[in-house]
């Protein structure tokens, strides 16, 4: 049987094909700048996909996502700043250091529930950005300029702006499909279990910290994924992308989207950065337009954008 197509699965159906044809548009308009800016809105998806994993099928409002955005970044930058160029070691030790940070944080802010959580894992990702801040030998306050991409012995030329661009869209769609995997298995059941009654899952045999803290871990290092993209993408990475307010910027990329949706996070980052970057070029003080839209929308489209499309009528 064919699945019912609605609104919302229309949507991100164009929204994917938009999104592989993007770079098409880009050349045959000579639209450099389209093609620079999405390629900054996919890295973001990706890191509010991540986040979307703990906070919107897990129930964990992790406030502190951007540190991994942070450590992916800073593990690039410094290696090759000391001379180790190779795309192959540089992502993986990202990946690495991503994952044990998650480990660090999960295995203690999991101790706790509700405005702890969120304050422990803030404070997690405060505390990483201090560090970054006090490291003077790869430039400190002042940031880390990557002087040359990753190099992937010829396979891939990050230099390339439609190599890149479709680079990080393989990625996003490489993460999304990993966690519509993880939530359809047993293991993904779980967690949402446990995010809806944690006593009840405990009490029929199931560690819920367990699997909490892997999912946690699995969510930052997707995260620091997007970070080496970042840096890639930028030739540049500074401690204020771990900023709180940045792991604000992905909280608001999931909730306008739509938590709990595989594609919310991803026309989140579209619609916000789309409005950050169109309101920037009427008044500097676009937050105070950005704003209350946004809580209009939190206000009136519950579940988000996807939310809002899913209740429209089926065709």
């Amino acid at each position: 049987m064919m699945p019912k197509f609605n609104a919302s699965n229309a949507v991100a159906a164009l929204m994917c094909a938009a999104l592989i044809l993007l770079p098409l548009y880009s050349a045959v308009t000579g639209n450099i700048f389209i093609l620079t800016l999405f390629t900054r809105i996919v890295i973001f998806a990706l890191a509010a996909a991540s986040l979307n994993l703990i906070m919107g099928y897990g129930g964990m409002m992790s406030f502190g996502h951007a540190a991994y955005l942070g450590i992916g970044g800073y593990a690039v930058g410094i290696l090759a700043a000391e001379g180790i160029g190779s795309g192959f070691i540089q992502w993986p030790v990202a990946l690495a250091v991503s994952a044990l940070f998650a480990l660090l944080i999960g295995a203690l802010s999991l101790r706790t529930r509700g405005v702890y959580f969120i304050m422990i894992t803030l404070a997690f990702a405060q505390m990483a950005y201090y560090i970054a801040s006090a490291l003077s030998r790869y430039g400190g306050d002042d940031g880390l300029t990557v002087y040359k991409r990753s190099d992937f012995a010829g396979l891939i030329n990050l230099s390339d702006r439609n190599q890149f661009y479709y680079l990080c869209l393989a990625c996003l769609f490489g993460g999304l499909y990993l966690i519509w995997r993880i939530v359809n298995s047993r293991f993904g059941l779980v967690v949402q279990g446990v995010r809806s009654n944690e006593q009840r899952m405990q009490a029929i045999g199931f560690h819920a910290n367990r699997y909490r803290l892997v999912c946690f871990v699995i969510s930052g290092t997707i995260c620091g994924l997007a970070g080496a993209l970042l840096a890639n993408n930028t030739d540049f990475v500074s401690p204020a992308v771990m900023y709180w307010t940045r792991s604000g910027d992905l909280m608001v990329m999931v909730i306008l989207g739509g938590m709990g949706s595989l594609f919310g996070p991803v026309i989140g980052a579209i619609v916000y950065l789309l409005l950050e970057e169109l309101l920037s070029q009427f008044t500097e003080y676009s937050g105070l337009i950005l704003g209350p839209v946004l809580l209009l929308i939190v206000l009136f489209a519950r579940g988000g954008i996807m939310g809002l499309l899913g209740r429209m009528r089926r065709v």
